[in-house]
């Protein structure tokens, strides 16, 4: 596993663990559900273990982009020793461009527009 996740892993459990001895601490000494759920220090706490699950799943998320790269390049490298057995296959011929006398003969022809006549 990687050292990074280790870590986190060991950051957030001991944030979990401080936040529950907190919690028991402002029980005995009266306070209500309320008042426990806004403490700065419980809050602080619970923030810390948020990030370290946000962190973890950052990290897994890139093992997973590297993954999948290293397994498409050993693809690629897998692809290019095997002998091609097919053809190629033919691509269409591409369409010849009209000259410039051609284009702006047809530009004209499209221009042209007869006239209105007003006659009433």
């Amino acid at each position: 596993m990687n050292p990074k996740v280790t870590a986190l892993e060991a950051r957030k459990k001991i944030s979990q663990a401080k936040v529950e001895t907190r919690r028991i601490f402002l029980k005995e000494k009266g306070l209500s559900d309320e008042a426990i759920r806004k403490d700065v220090t419980i809050r602080k706490l619970k923030a810390e273990a948020r990030k370290s699950d946000f962190r973890m799943a950052a990290i897994a998320k890139q093992e997973e982009i590297t993954r999948r790269v290293a397994k498409a390049k050993a693809d690629k490298l897998a692809a290019a020793k095997l002998p091609k057995e097919e053809p190629p296959e033919e691509k269409p011929a591409k369409k010849e461009k009209k000259g410039k006398k051609e284009r702006s003969a047809e530009s004209e022809a499209k221009i042209e527009k007869p006239e209105n006549k007003t006659e009433q």
